[in-house]
């Protein structure tokens, strides 16, 4: 079977393929915004380092599936809460892994999850305090087979 295109497909189909590399060029060239999204996430207040642990395997076979215990320090009182836990990858295309969202009601701050890791790199977790302080630890997870893209 033989194809022949006239001159206006031709140039759609070129035009087409620019566009799926240039879409392709931009994603895989995309830089991670870990630091962009804790500023965010803190309003531009530096985090202090303490009261959260993050309960992470030092190797990771597979990234496709990382167990992730996060737990933060606090008598989860009216007085004195966590409210949110921001978790990020510091290499993965997209930093943002999860967020949790805690109460008084709560009763502990603390969440498990499985996480996805493209490759060895640092799982970072912010927490936020109801009196607007920061909190945040890391952990670097050295990952062997590859679970974003890899």
């Amino acid at each position: 079977m033989t194809l022949i295109f006239n001159r206006r497909q031709m140039l759609a189909l070129g035009a087409g393929m620019a566009g799926a590399v240039a879409f392709g060029a931009t994603q895989a060239f995309a830089k991670n915004d870990a630091e962009d999204a804790i500023k965010k996430f803190t309003g531009g207040k530096a985090p202090a380092q303490g009261k959260v642990k993050l309960d992470l395997p030092e190797i990771a076979e597979n990234g496709n599936t990382v167990p992730m215990t996060v737990t933060v320090e606090s008598p989860m009182t009216e007085q004195s809460h966590v409210t949110d836990v921001l978790v990020l990858a510091s290499e993965n295309p997209r930093s943002g892994v999860a967020t949790f969202h805690f109460s008084p009601a709560s009763g502990v701050a603390e969440a498990n999850t499985r996480i996805r890791l493209a490759s060895t790199q640092d799982v970072i977790a912010v927490a936020k305090m109801n009196d607007g302080s920061f909190f945040m630890a890391s952990k670097q997870v050295k990952v062997t087979i590859g679970g974003c893209g890899g």
